[in-house]
């Protein structure tokens, strides 16, 4: 397994496929719809414009799982804070592939100098919710039936991991 900048013209069909399933058959996803080509180019125009990595976990040319993040919240003083994903091919789960495309992608939020990273899980994800532990993520809090999906009310918890970055943050 190796990690890679995911593009467009490589991946969207793959990371589709991901998402889609995620949508269609989990809570991972407050989406009701599969996602098209047309959607998945606009994603990544908006990730390249904001200067956001799309990291993928590749084995012999099929990508087993990809993590990304982007803006938390539009006003200015959130610019040290990003809002992040991790998606893990079906075929995929339980081999260490979101451990291993999240580690890459904390590495690159201290790189640009982020401070705090924040996944949105779905409270009754506990792979995922482990995933974040394990990181060192904590919980700040969930939103009680922030969502709906599959004929019941879903409550939306979310982790928070504050980073050593920036060196010298500053306002405006």
């Amino acid at each position: 397994m190796h990690f890679t900048d995911l593009t467009f013209q490589a991946h969207a069909v793959a990371i589709l496929e991901i998402l889609n399933d995620a949508i269609l058959h989990s809570t991972s996803l407050y989406d009701y719809t599969p996602r098209t080509l047309e959607h998945m180019q606009r994603w990544f125009q908006a990730k390249q414009a904001g200067d956001f990595p799309i990291v993928g976990a590749v084995a012999d040319d099929v990508l087993l799982g990809f993590a990304s993040y982007g803006t938390f919240r539009a006003w200015p003083a959130y610019k040290y804070t990003v809002e992040h994903s991790v998606y893990v091919h079906p075929d995929h789960r339980g081999c260490r592939v979101g451990l291993a495309v999240m580690t890459e992608l904390i590495e690159r939020a201290k790189s640009q100098q982020y401070h705090v990273m924040i996944g949105g899980i779905d409270a009754d994800n506990s792979t995922s919710i482990a995933l974040h532990k394990r990181l060192g993520f904590s919980h700040s809090g969930t939103i009680q039936h922030a969502g709906f999906k599959f004929g019941r009310w879903l409550d939306l918890a979310f982790y928070q991991l504050i980073l050593e970055t920036p060196t010298t943050p500053m306002d405006g």
